[in-house]
Protein backbone atom coordinates (compact mmCIF):
# COMPACT_ATOMS: atom_id res chain seq x y z
CA UNK A 1 0.00 0.00 0.00
CA UNK A 2 2.92 2.34 0.73
CA UNK A 3 4.35 1.47 -2.67
CA UNK A 4 1.02 2.22 -4.34
CA UNK A 5 0.80 5.55 -2.52
CA UNK A 6 4.28 6.49 -3.77
CA UNK A 7 3.01 5.97 -7.33
CA UNK A 8 -0.67 6.98 -7.19
CA UNK A 9 -0.93 9.03 -3.99
CA UNK A 10 -1.23 12.39 -5.77
CA UNK A 11 -5.02 11.99 -5.53
CA UNK A 12 -6.58 10.49 -2.40
CA UNK A 13 -10.18 9.87 -1.39
CA UNK A 14 -11.07 9.62 2.31
CA UNK A 15 -14.63 8.83 3.34
CA UNK A 16 -16.54 7.50 6.34
CA UNK A 17 -19.77 6.16 4.88
CA UNK A 18 -19.65 2.55 6.08
CA UNK A 19 -20.47 1.70 9.69
CA UNK A 20 -19.83 -1.71 11.25
CA UNK A 21 -22.99 -2.45 13.20
CA UNK A 22 -21.70 -5.02 15.69
CA UNK A 23 -19.22 -2.59 17.30
CA UNK A 24 -20.72 0.60 15.85
CA UNK A 25 -17.29 1.40 14.42
CA UNK A 26 -16.86 3.53 11.31
CA UNK A 27 -14.82 2.07 8.47
CA UNK A 28 -12.79 4.81 6.74
CA UNK A 29 -10.88 3.49 3.70
CA UNK A 30 -8.24 5.70 2.08
CA UNK A 31 -8.44 5.04 -1.65
CA UNK A 32 -6.71 6.18 -4.83
CA UNK A 33 -6.83 5.62 -8.58
CA UNK A 34 -4.30 3.49 -10.44
CA UNK A 35 -3.05 3.83 -14.02
CA UNK A 36 -6.13 1.96 -15.32
CA UNK A 37 -8.48 4.34 -13.48
CA UNK A 38 -9.48 1.62 -11.01
CA UNK A 39 -9.59 1.67 -7.22
CA UNK A 40 -6.36 1.12 -5.32
CA UNK A 41 -6.24 0.86 -1.52
CA UNK A 42 -3.77 3.00 0.45
CA UNK A 43 -5.04 2.20 3.94
CA UNK A 44 -8.06 1.81 6.16
CA UNK A 45 -9.02 3.06 9.60
CA UNK A 46 -11.66 1.96 12.13
CA UNK A 47 -12.84 4.88 14.24
CA UNK A 48 -15.43 5.30 16.99
CA UNK A 49 -16.55 8.85 16.15
CA UNK A 50 -16.18 11.66 13.60
CA UNK A 51 -14.61 14.33 15.78
CA UNK A 52 -11.73 16.64 14.78
CA UNK A 53 -9.19 14.91 17.06
CA UNK A 54 -10.13 11.49 15.68
CA UNK A 55 -9.67 12.61 12.08
CA UNK A 56 -6.38 14.30 13.00
CA UNK A 57 -5.14 11.04 14.49
CA UNK A 58 -6.18 9.02 11.42
CA UNK A 59 -4.63 11.41 8.90
CA UNK A 60 -1.43 12.04 10.86
CA UNK A 61 -0.93 8.30 11.40
CA UNK A 62 -1.51 7.67 7.71
CA UNK A 63 0.86 10.51 6.76
CA UNK A 64 3.56 9.03 8.99
CA UNK A 65 3.08 5.57 7.47
CA UNK A 66 3.68 6.87 3.92
CA UNK A 67 6.80 8.82 4.83
CA UNK A 68 5.27 12.26 5.31
CA UNK A 69 3.96 12.69 1.76
CA UNK A 70 0.91 14.83 1.00
CA UNK A 71 -1.52 14.28 -1.88
CA UNK A 72 -2.10 17.05 -4.42
CA UNK A 73 -5.87 16.67 -3.95
CA UNK A 74 -7.87 14.95 -1.23
CA UNK A 75 -11.60 14.32 -1.68
CA UNK A 76 -14.02 13.96 1.24
CA UNK A 77 -17.70 14.39 2.01
CA UNK A 78 -19.08 17.67 3.39
CA UNK A 79 -17.82 17.23 6.95
CA UNK A 80 -16.57 20.24 8.94
CA UNK A 81 -14.47 18.17 11.38
CA UNK A 82 -12.75 16.40 8.52
CA UNK A 83 -12.06 19.72 6.79
CA UNK A 84 -10.36 21.15 9.90
CA UNK A 85 -8.24 18.00 10.31
CA UNK A 86 -7.12 18.04 6.68
CA UNK A 87 -6.10 21.69 6.89
CA UNK A 88 -3.90 20.87 9.89
CA UNK A 89 -2.37 17.56 8.73
CA UNK A 90 -2.23 18.17 4.95
CA UNK A 91 -1.78 21.96 4.70
CA UNK A 92 -0.41 21.81 1.14
CA UNK A 93 -3.15 19.56 -0.26
CA UNK A 94 -6.18 20.83 -2.13
CA UNK A 95 -9.28 19.77 -0.18
CA UNK A 96 -12.15 18.94 -2.51
CA UNK A 97 -15.74 18.20 -1.51
CA UNK A 98 -17.69 15.31 -2.95
CA UNK A 99 -20.09 16.60 -5.62
CA UNK A 100 -22.24 13.49 -5.26
CA UNK A 101 -22.89 14.42 -1.62
CA UNK A 102 -23.62 18.02 -2.58
CA UNK A 103 -26.26 16.94 -5.08
CA UNK A 104 -27.76 14.50 -2.57
CA UNK A 105 -27.94 17.19 0.13
CA UNK A 106 -29.20 19.81 -2.29
CA UNK A 107 -32.14 17.64 -3.39
CA UNK A 108 -33.53 17.73 0.15
CA UNK A 109 -33.45 21.53 0.03
CA UNK A 110 -34.86 22.07 -3.44
CA UNK A 111 -38.48 21.94 -2.31
CA UNK A 112 -40.76 22.66 -5.27
CA UNK A 113 -37.70 22.96 -7.51
CA UNK A 114 -37.23 19.19 -7.37
CA UNK A 115 -39.51 18.79 -10.35
CA UNK A 116 -37.96 21.68 -12.29
CA UNK A 117 -35.48 20.13 -14.74
CA UNK A 118 -34.22 23.55 -15.87
CA UNK A 119 -33.13 24.31 -12.29
CA UNK A 120 -31.32 20.99 -11.99
CA UNK A 121 -29.55 21.70 -15.27
CA UNK A 122 -28.52 25.14 -14.03
CA UNK A 123 -27.26 23.70 -10.73
CA UNK A 124 -25.28 20.94 -12.46
CA UNK A 125 -23.82 23.54 -14.81
CA UNK A 126 -22.48 25.42 -11.78
CA UNK A 127 -21.07 22.24 -10.28
CA UNK A 128 -19.18 20.77 -13.22
CA UNK A 129 -20.10 22.51 -16.46
CA UNK A 130 -18.10 25.75 -16.20
CA UNK A 131 -14.58 26.15 -17.54
CA UNK A 132 -13.61 29.59 -16.24
CA UNK A 133 -14.27 31.44 -13.01
CA UNK A 134 -16.11 34.20 -14.92
CA UNK A 135 -18.43 31.63 -16.48
CA UNK A 136 -19.14 30.08 -13.07
CA UNK A 137 -19.91 33.45 -11.43
CA UNK A 138 -22.28 34.32 -14.27
CA UNK A 139 -24.10 30.96 -14.09
CA UNK A 140 -24.34 31.04 -10.29
CA UNK A 141 -25.69 34.61 -10.17
CA UNK A 142 -28.16 33.81 -12.92
CA UNK A 143 -29.39 30.67 -11.08
CA UNK A 144 -29.74 32.44 -7.70
CA UNK A 145 -31.64 35.36 -9.27
CA UNK A 146 -33.87 33.27 -11.53
CA UNK A 147 -35.02 30.92 -8.77
CA UNK A 148 -35.05 33.55 -5.97
CA UNK A 149 -32.49 31.86 -3.73
CA UNK A 150 -30.80 35.05 -2.50
CA UNK A 151 -31.82 34.41 1.13
CA UNK A 152 -31.33 30.65 1.16
CA UNK A 153 -28.77 29.89 3.91
CA UNK A 154 -27.69 26.56 2.46
CA UNK A 155 -26.88 28.02 -0.95
CA UNK A 156 -25.08 30.95 0.71
CA UNK A 157 -22.89 28.54 2.65
CA UNK A 158 -22.35 26.44 -0.46
CA UNK A 159 -21.13 29.50 -2.34
CA UNK A 160 -18.68 30.31 0.48
CA UNK A 161 -17.12 26.86 -0.12
CA UNK A 162 -17.00 27.19 -3.91
CA UNK A 163 -13.22 26.64 -4.11
CA UNK A 164 -13.76 23.14 -2.70
CA UNK A 165 -16.34 21.89 -5.17
CA UNK A 166 -16.47 24.07 -8.30
CA UNK A 167 -14.42 22.38 -11.02
CA UNK A 168 -13.76 25.72 -12.73
CA UNK A 169 -11.87 26.91 -9.64
CA UNK A 170 -9.77 23.76 -9.18
CA UNK A 171 -8.24 23.25 -12.60
CA UNK A 172 -4.75 24.20 -11.43
CA UNK A 173 -4.76 21.19 -9.07
CA UNK A 174 -4.35 17.65 -10.36
CA UNK A 175 -7.43 15.54 -9.63
CA UNK A 176 -7.05 12.63 -12.11
CA UNK A 177 -10.51 13.48 -13.44
CA UNK A 178 -12.25 12.61 -10.16
CA UNK A 179 -15.21 14.78 -9.20
CA UNK A 180 -16.38 13.06 -6.03
CA UNK A 181 -15.48 10.61 -3.26
CA UNK A 182 -17.69 7.94 -4.80
CA UNK A 183 -14.55 5.89 -5.37
CA UNK A 184 -14.30 5.51 -1.62
CA UNK A 185 -17.95 4.55 -1.47
CA UNK A 186 -17.41 1.93 -4.14
CA UNK A 187 -14.56 0.66 -1.98
CA UNK A 188 -16.97 0.45 0.96
CA UNK A 189 -19.44 -1.45 -1.16
CA UNK A 190 -16.73 -3.83 -2.31
CA UNK A 191 -15.63 -4.46 1.27
CA UNK A 192 -19.05 -4.44 2.86
CA UNK A 193 -21.11 -6.60 0.52
CA UNK A 194 -20.27 -9.75 2.52
CA UNK A 195 -20.39 -8.10 5.93
CA UNK A 196 -23.48 -7.84 8.09
CA UNK A 197 -24.40 -6.67 11.60
CA UNK A 198 -22.93 -9.84 13.12
CA UNK A 199 -19.56 -9.61 11.39
CA UNK A 200 -16.69 -9.45 13.87
CA UNK A 201 -13.70 -7.15 13.45
CA UNK A 202 -11.39 -10.05 12.55
CA UNK A 203 -13.87 -11.39 10.01
CA UNK A 204 -14.24 -7.91 8.56
CA UNK A 205 -10.48 -7.64 8.19
CA UNK A 206 -10.42 -10.94 6.28
CA UNK A 207 -13.08 -9.58 3.90
CA UNK A 208 -11.09 -6.36 3.54
CA UNK A 209 -7.90 -8.29 2.77
CA UNK A 210 -9.68 -10.45 0.18
CA UNK A 211 -10.98 -7.30 -1.50
CA UNK A 212 -7.51 -5.73 -1.71
CA UNK A 213 -6.08 -9.00 -3.07
CA UNK A 214 -8.80 -9.11 -5.73
CA UNK A 215 -8.09 -5.50 -6.75
CA UNK A 216 -4.37 -6.23 -7.04
CA UNK A 217 -4.94 -9.38 -9.09
CA UNK A 218 -7.20 -7.43 -11.44
CA UNK A 219 -4.53 -4.74 -11.75
CA UNK A 220 -1.84 -7.35 -12.51
CA UNK A 221 -4.03 -8.97 -15.17
CA UNK A 222 -4.68 -5.59 -16.78
CA UNK A 223 -0.96 -4.73 -16.64
CA UNK A 224 -0.14 -7.94 -18.52
CA UNK A 225 -2.85 -7.23 -21.08
CA UNK A 226 -1.49 -3.72 -21.66
CA UNK A 227 2.07 -4.99 -22.04
CA UNK A 228 1.25 -7.80 -24.46
CA UNK A 229 -1.39 -6.22 -26.69
CA UNK A 230 -2.09 -2.97 -28.49
CA UNK A 231 -5.42 -1.15 -28.29
CA UNK A 232 -7.64 -1.12 -31.35
CA UNK A 233 -8.76 2.11 -32.96
CA UNK A 234 -10.76 3.34 -35.93
CA UNK A 235 -8.01 5.91 -36.48
CA UNK A 236 -4.83 4.99 -38.39
CA UNK A 237 -1.88 4.31 -36.08
CA UNK A 238 0.33 7.21 -37.04
CA UNK A 239 1.72 10.20 -35.19
CA UNK A 240 0.37 10.99 -31.75
CA UNK A 241 -2.21 8.19 -31.77
CA UNK A 242 0.54 5.62 -32.34
CA UNK A 243 2.66 7.24 -29.61
CA UNK A 244 -0.26 7.30 -27.17
CA UNK A 245 -0.91 3.58 -27.78
CA UNK A 246 2.74 2.87 -26.99
CA UNK A 247 2.97 4.76 -23.71
CA UNK A 248 -0.52 4.94 -22.13
CA UNK A 249 -2.53 2.16 -20.53
CA UNK A 250 -5.50 1.13 -22.62
CA UNK A 251 -7.96 3.00 -20.39
CA UNK A 252 -6.08 6.30 -20.68
CA UNK A 253 -5.50 5.69 -24.38
CA UNK A 254 -9.30 5.73 -24.85
CA UNK A 255 -9.53 9.13 -23.17
CA UNK A 256 -6.70 10.47 -25.34
CA UNK A 257 -8.29 8.96 -28.45
CA UNK A 258 -11.54 10.82 -27.70
CA UNK A 259 -9.64 14.12 -27.43
CA UNK A 260 -7.83 13.31 -30.69
CA UNK A 261 -11.12 12.67 -32.48
CA UNK A 262 -12.47 16.05 -31.31
CA UNK A 263 -9.30 17.74 -32.53
CA UNK A 264 -10.07 16.63 -36.09
CA UNK A 265 -13.19 18.82 -36.08
CA UNK A 266 -11.46 21.89 -34.63
CA UNK A 267 -10.99 25.28 -36.25
CA UNK A 268 -7.90 27.33 -35.35
CA UNK A 269 -7.45 31.07 -35.57
CA UNK A 270 -3.94 32.54 -35.17
CA UNK A 271 -4.22 35.82 -33.26
CA UNK A 272 -0.62 36.76 -32.70
CA UNK A 273 2.92 35.52 -33.32
CA UNK A 274 6.23 36.71 -31.87
CA UNK A 275 9.70 35.17 -31.44
CA UNK A 276 8.59 31.59 -31.90
CA UNK A 277 5.44 31.98 -29.77
CA UNK A 278 2.03 31.44 -31.37
CA UNK A 279 -1.26 32.54 -29.80
CA UNK A 280 -4.36 30.74 -31.08
CA UNK A 281 -8.07 30.53 -30.50
CA UNK A 282 -9.30 26.98 -31.00
CA UNK A 283 -12.89 25.75 -31.08
CA UNK A 284 -15.03 22.97 -32.43
CA UNK A 285 -16.68 23.87 -35.71
CA UNK A 286 -19.84 25.96 -35.16
CA UNK A 287 -19.47 25.68 -31.35
CA UNK A 288 -18.55 28.98 -29.69
CA UNK A 289 -18.84 27.47 -26.20
CA UNK A 290 -15.84 25.24 -26.91
CA UNK A 291 -13.53 28.17 -27.75
CA UNK A 292 -10.24 28.24 -25.79
CA UNK A 293 -6.96 30.14 -25.96
CA UNK A 294 -3.86 28.09 -26.78
CA UNK A 295 -0.24 29.26 -26.57
CA UNK A 296 2.49 27.32 -28.40
CA UNK A 297 6.28 27.72 -28.18
CA UNK A 298 8.00 26.29 -31.26
CA UNK A 299 11.45 26.22 -29.60
CA UNK A 300 10.59 23.40 -27.17
CA UNK A 301 7.09 22.33 -28.26
CA UNK A 302 5.60 23.58 -24.99
CA UNK A 303 1.89 24.30 -25.12
CA UNK A 304 -0.78 25.64 -22.75
CA UNK A 305 -4.56 25.84 -23.01
CA UNK A 306 -7.00 27.98 -21.05
CA UNK A 307 -9.21 24.92 -20.42
CA UNK A 308 -6.35 23.47 -18.28
CA UNK A 309 -7.33 19.91 -19.06
CA UNK A 310 -3.73 18.69 -18.76
CA UNK A 311 -3.23 20.34 -15.36
CA UNK A 312 -6.45 18.79 -14.07
CA UNK A 313 -6.51 15.26 -15.50
CA UNK A 314 -3.03 14.64 -16.91
CA UNK A 315 -3.49 14.28 -20.68
CA UNK A 316 -3.68 16.87 -23.45
CA UNK A 317 -6.99 18.39 -24.55
CA UNK A 318 -8.20 18.49 -28.15
CA UNK A 319 -7.36 22.20 -28.37
CA UNK A 320 -3.67 21.48 -27.74
CA UNK A 321 -3.63 18.38 -29.95
CA UNK A 322 -5.02 20.42 -32.85
CA UNK A 323 -2.29 23.07 -32.55
CA UNK A 324 0.47 20.45 -32.21
CA UNK A 325 -0.79 18.75 -35.36
CA UNK A 326 -0.78 22.09 -37.14
CA UNK A 327 2.91 22.44 -36.32
CA UNK A 328 3.67 18.86 -37.47
CA UNK A 329 4.43 17.55 -33.98
CA UNK A 330 3.96 13.79 -34.38
CA UNK A 331 4.75 12.68 -30.80
CA UNK A 332 3.33 13.77 -27.48
CA UNK A 333 6.03 15.97 -25.90
CA UNK A 334 7.65 14.20 -22.92
CA UNK A 335 6.57 16.88 -20.45
CA UNK A 336 2.92 16.10 -21.23
CA UNK A 337 3.19 12.39 -20.48
CA UNK A 338 2.51 11.86 -16.77
CA UNK A 339 4.19 8.68 -15.52
CA UNK A 340 1.17 7.58 -13.40
CA UNK A 341 -0.91 7.05 -16.58
CA UNK A 342 1.69 5.00 -18.48
CA UNK A 343 2.14 1.26 -18.96
CA UNK A 344 5.56 1.36 -17.32
CA UNK A 345 4.61 3.29 -14.18
CA UNK A 346 5.64 0.31 -12.03
CA UNK A 347 8.74 -0.58 -14.05
CA UNK A 348 11.05 0.80 -11.36
CA UNK A 349 9.31 -1.40 -8.80
CA UNK A 350 9.90 -4.49 -10.91
CA UNK A 351 13.49 -3.42 -11.59
CA UNK A 352 14.18 -3.07 -7.87
CA UNK A 353 12.71 -6.50 -7.17
CA UNK A 354 14.86 -8.04 -9.91
CA UNK A 355 17.95 -6.42 -8.40
CA UNK A 356 17.05 -7.70 -4.93
CA UNK A 357 16.44 -11.24 -6.20
CA UNK A 358 19.71 -11.09 -8.18
CA UNK A 359 21.60 -10.24 -4.99
CA UNK A 360 20.05 -13.24 -3.30
CA UNK A 361 21.09 -15.69 -6.04
CA UNK A 362 23.72 -18.36 -5.27
CA UNK A 363 27.02 -17.82 -7.14
CA UNK A 364 27.43 -20.14 -10.13
CA UNK A 365 30.55 -21.87 -8.67
CA UNK A 366 28.43 -23.40 -5.88
CA UNK A 367 25.76 -24.89 -8.14
CA UNK A 368 27.55 -28.18 -9.07
CA UNK A 369 28.35 -29.00 -5.40
CA UNK A 370 24.76 -28.19 -4.43
CA UNK A 371 23.34 -30.49 -7.10
CA UNK A 372 25.68 -33.36 -6.11
CA UNK A 373 24.82 -33.06 -2.42
CA UNK A 374 21.09 -32.81 -3.17
CA UNK A 375 21.26 -36.00 -5.22
CA UNK A 376 23.22 -37.85 -2.49
CA UNK A 377 20.84 -36.65 0.18
CA UNK A 378 17.81 -37.72 -1.84
CA UNK A 379 19.28 -41.19 -2.45
CA UNK A 380 19.97 -41.59 1.27
CA UNK A 381 16.39 -40.62 2.13
CA UNK A 382 14.99 -43.13 -0.36
CA UNK A 383 17.09 -45.95 1.16
CA UNK A 384 16.15 -45.10 4.75
CA UNK A 385 12.45 -44.35 4.45
CA UNK A 386 11.36 -47.90 5.40
CA UNK A 387 13.68 -48.25 8.43
CA UNK A 388 12.47 -46.43 11.59
CA UNK A 389 15.86 -46.49 13.34
CA UNK A 390 17.68 -44.97 10.34
CA UNK A 391 14.93 -42.35 9.84
CA UNK A 392 15.29 -41.28 13.46
CA UNK A 393 19.08 -41.14 13.13
CA UNK A 394 18.93 -38.91 10.02
CA UNK A 395 16.35 -36.59 11.57
CA UNK A 396 18.36 -36.18 14.78
CA UNK A 397 21.60 -35.56 12.88
CA UNK A 398 19.91 -32.95 10.64
CA UNK A 399 18.68 -31.12 13.75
Amino acid sequence: MKEDFDIYGDVTIFDTTYRMNKYNLICAPIVGVNSHWKNVMFGCAFIADEKIKTFEWVLSTFKKSVGGSEPASIFTDQDLAMSVAIQKVFPHSRHRLCIWHLIKNAVSRFGALKRDTTFKDAFNKCLTGCVTEEEFEHCWTNMITTYKLENNKWFKRLYSLKEKWCTALSKDFFSAGILSSQRSESANNAVGFKANKNTSLTDFFKIFKQTVTRWRNNESDTDVKCSNSKPTSNLPFYGMIKHAAEVYTQTIFRYFETEFEFSIGCVTNLHYQTQGYFFYEVKLENNEASKQKVTFNMADNSIACSCKNFEEVGWLCYHCIRVLQQHSVTKIPDRYIIMRWTKYVKAHVWRRRDEESANERIPIKYIPWRQIMARKGYNLILKCQQHPETKNLIESELK
